[in-house]
């Protein structure tokens, strides 16, 4: 059997803290690329105490079968702390993408000078959009507008699916984040 060539092979951590919405994050990137076509695993990894503690989710996106859902050294890595640029930014992969959160980060830790380094103040610009909780959205939507796997459109559609359903009143200020985000990016080139 002959191996097919693979197009697409995105290898993604998110990381930050309890709180800072990383696992919804991971869960709505791999749902989003399952609605593209693709091929996703998803792996959530958070501390003993939820809130304040440690969280990150592998994500694996590929136009074939994915063999492991392990991420060791990333193509991308989307830290929302300093502790998160510290522990997986020397780990990205010569070439990649580490979108960070500026309003937490001075000063980002990278393999070399070949990783593209996007800071997004995603903080700031969700207290200025009247929600703290929506940061995570916010630099989800820079890091899909910088890599171009597939549209805002995509994740938008997927919120739904990944939101419990209690908080489908949010819906419309995630989307909103998601888009901020991808202006973020796009501002930023």
């Amino acid at each position: 059997m002959q191996a097919t060539k693979t197009d697409i092979y995105e290898e993604v951590i998110i990381a930050g803290f309890g709180g800072q919405g990383i696992i919804l994050a991971g869960k709505l990137l791999a749902q989003a690329a399952m609605l593209s076509g693709m091929e996703t695993t998803y792996m959530p990894s958070y501390g003993a105490e939820m809130r304040g503690g440690t969280a990150n989710s592998m994500i694996v996106i590929a136009d074939n079968p994915v063999a492991s859902p392990i991420v060791t050294n990333p193509m991308s890595l989307i830290a929302m702390n300093k502790a998160s640029v510290k522990k997986f930014g020397p780990r990205v992969k010569a070439g990649g993408l580490l979108v960070y959160n500026s309003s937490l980060v001075d000063e980002p830790v990278a393999a070399d000078g070949s990783v593209d380094l996007l800071a997004v103040a995603a903080d700031d610009i969700a207290v200025e959009m009247g929600n703290i909780k929506i940061a995570n959205m916010i630099m989800l939507g820079a890091y899909l507008a910088r890599r171009g796997l597939f549209d805002i459109e995509r994740a938008a559609a997927a919120l739904p699916s990944v939101l419990a359903k209690r908080y489908h009143k949010t819906l419309p200020i995630n989307i909103k984040a998601l888009q901020r985000g991808s202006q973020a990016a796009k501002d930023l080139k």
